[in-house]
């Protein structure tokens, strides 16, 4: 029904991936494939639903009403079998903006803060901009097969020897495509409720699930669960609506929340953006048959990628991703220096990709790339690799 082949072009529209090529330091003519938005235009529900706001002409504060709790809650409990409560619920700008909210909350300046590298550079950036400290239990390419794991007996002595208060996980995971199973989940709840660690799940890209592999909401493992847990979600990237800054909090504990709710007064933040509303309930309600098919498309994606990578140019290691709609490209067996990789990927190619060393250090040697574009676009980008990769 809905045309994911066709290309929109996006250039002129300020948006970061395409129009700051010059202040990003890259080509003009530059393919782009870095930041972790879509290239498609959103559900019409959601268009639709934020003209008819607009021509109301009026765009002053606005809060949430019960209707758009619901909105929300019936997506999840409809998808993942998971219900939250209604006074759980913080709207916040975005997820990031919720992760600095948590480490003010529930940290002091100089407290180490847990991740898992590789993972989204931008926990790093916003436990060290805070005077925290990174801790990183890195995870596991198990065989070197790009499916990672978490190492739990460093997982747990990482937590004992930096006296760990927050650790905040990504679920699934960005870059390395993971969904975590339940058993996971519960080892990971277990050794944090023991040491009394709070857990900051960011689960932006729990939508995007495939084949056979299932997501679990952190809160949804036991009561335990909800106690320790905030559950940032958010329908920015299931919908493509990064540019309009809402994501969606839960927190089921009144102490967790409370703290967390002093802190947005802290930050000056109260109202959230209008449209932002508008949008999510719009998408909640009326883009489930839009976000199934450019799902499937995304999907479909990955698995051409994978195929075109592993005929052109099967010395770059790729495995299509359990979850989000980003590939995680290993070029380790080139044994070509960082630098060199990127001079080649940037320079000779012409290709905007996310490098893996931003992840953090164990990432080196690998790049992120975003198949959430028309498949016409993203085979030129492969081509283009493959030609320059093949040259060496």
């Amino acid at each position: 029904m809905y045309d994911f082949d066709r290309i929109t072009d996006r250039h002129g529209t300020d948006c970061l991936k395409f129009d700051f090529t010059q202040e990003r330091h890259r080509q003009p003519d530059v393919h782009s494939y870095w930041v972790a938005d879509m290239d498609f235009p959103t559900a019409p529900a959601i268009t639709d639903a934020v003209i008819e706001r607009v021509r109301h002409g009026i765009f002053g504060y606005t809060d949430v009403k019960d209707h758009y709790f619901e909105a929300v809650s019936s997506w999840y409990s409809g998808r993942f079998g998971y219900s939250p409560s209604r006074e759980s619920l913080v709207v916040t700008p975005g997820i990031v903006f919720a992760i600095a909210a948590a480490i003010h909350s529930f940290t002091d300046t100089g407290d180490s803060v847990l991740i898992q590298n590789p993972v989204y550079y931008p926990f790093s950036q916003t436990i060290l901009a805070q005077g925290r400290k990174v801790v990183s239990s890195d995870l596991i390419n198990k065989d070197d097969s790009g499916r990672y794991e978490i190492d739990f007996d460093d997982f747990e002595r990482c937590i004992r020897q930096n006296s760990i208060k927050l650790f905040i996980l990504c679920s699934p995971h960005n870059p390395v495509g993971r969904v975590w199973k339940k058993s996971e989940l519960e080892r990971i709840l277990d050794i944090c409720s023991r040491n009394n660690v709070i857990v900051f799940s960011d689960e932006i890209h729990s939508d995007f699930v495939f084949d056979d592999n299932k997501h679990t909401p952190f809160p949804s493992l036991s009561a335990e669960a909800e106690k320790i847990c905030i559950w940032a979600t958010a329908p920015t990237k299931t919908f493509n609506l990064a540019g309009l800054q809402v994501s969606n909090i839960f927190i089921s504990d009144r102490t967790l929340r409370t703290e967390f709710l002093h802190t947005l007064d802290e930050f000056g933040y109260s109202q959230p953006n209008t449209l932002g509303l508008t949008a999510a309930e719009a998408a909640y309600k009326g883009g489930a048959e839009w976000f199934g098919e450019v799902r499937a498309y995304i999907s479909g994606n990955m698995d051409k990628a994978v195929s075109y990578i592993t005929e052109h140019e099967p010395r770059i290691k790729v495995r299509k991703s359990e979850g989000t709609y980003l590939l995680w490209l290993d070029f380790r067996p080139l044994n070509v220096s960082d630098s060199e990789l990127n001079d080649i990927i940037e320079n000779k190619a012409k290709l905007w990709l996310d490098s893996g060393r931003i992840f953090g250090s164990c990432g080196c040697g690998y790049q992120r790339i975003n198949t959430a574009c028309p498949w016409s676009y993203l085979e030129e980008g492969l081509s283009l690799l493959c030609s320059e990769i093949n040259k060496i």
